[in-house]
């Protein structure tokens, strides 16, 4: 398979091509159109909204049989500050018997990669750099929050951030920045009332990412949920994978 990266293919037109076989990662589709064509066994694993298919929105299609076979996605929509609290016990409860597992396997196996996706040891990373990001930076105003121990998505460059994607920490040690995060987000929370949770937060001036626009606490709080949840979902799948 060649790589194509990088490329700016805004406005291009396909007509009469063989897609078999290709990955896109990391792309953006917006506004895209897909014309007369056949998708046969094809696997769709990104954010969707607004994606119709011959003529239906799928979307909510998708997100209701999401919710029904996995009912803790539901709690990690929250309203308020009672509910982040209880959203955040969810997360835990999910992950720990996956980390358990996982400190049962061969080390080896915590940073075996599975199809070029992340290893187990690199997924906890990226949820490290969430943190930093969405909580540190985006909530709090931080200029530097960003650790070391975390990995950024593909689209950022890691050097921005003083990351290393080649450090290989132990598992407990990013397990520990993971937690010490989680509580961080704990204690903020318990301190806010309702108005706060969802009032705009201030312009930190801060540049780097996110990017700065309107959005509240519960706005940020509900991406770090959200990237929880999934990467966990991720991270299941791939042990699957080796373990059998």
């Amino acid at each position: 398979m060649s790589d194509v990266e990088g490329e700016d293919l805004r406005g291009a037109r396909y007509v009469d091509c063989r897609f078999d076989g290709t990955e896109f990662r990391e792309v953006t589709m917006v506004g895209t159109r897909i014309i007369g064509s056949v998708l046969i066994d094809v696997e769709i694993d990104a954010l969707v909204r607004n994606v119709t298919v011959n003529g239906v929105d799928v979307v909510p299609l998708v997100e209701a049989e999401l919710d029904r076979r996995h009912p803790e996605r539901i709690a990690l929509r929250p309203t308020d500050v009672a509910g982040v609290l209880a959203a955040l016990d969810v997360v835990d409860a999910f992950w720990s018997p996956t980390i358990e597992r996982v400190r049962a396997l061969p080390e080896a196996m915590r940073y075996e990669r599975v199809g070029g996706e992340w290893s187990f040891v690199e997924t906890l990373r990226h949820l490290v750099h969430v943190y930093d990001g969405w909580f540190g930076r985006a909530v709090l105003g931080e200029g530097e929050p960003f650790s070391p121990l975390g990995l950024t998505a593909s689209f950022l460059d890691p050097a921005d951030f003083g990351i290393d994607p080649g450090l290989r920490p132990a598992l407990d040690e990013v397990i520990a920045a993971r937690e010490r995060r989680q509580e961080q987000v704990r204690e903020h929370v318990r301190a806010l009332d309702e108005d706060a949770l969802t009032a705009p937060l201030p312009t930190h001036d801060v540049q780097g990412f996110p990017p700065e626009e309107e959005r509240s606490t519960l706005d940020c709080l509900r991406v770090i949920l959200d990237e929880e949840w999934a990467h966990h979902g991720f991270a299941v799948r791939d042990l699957a994978l080796l373990t059998t």
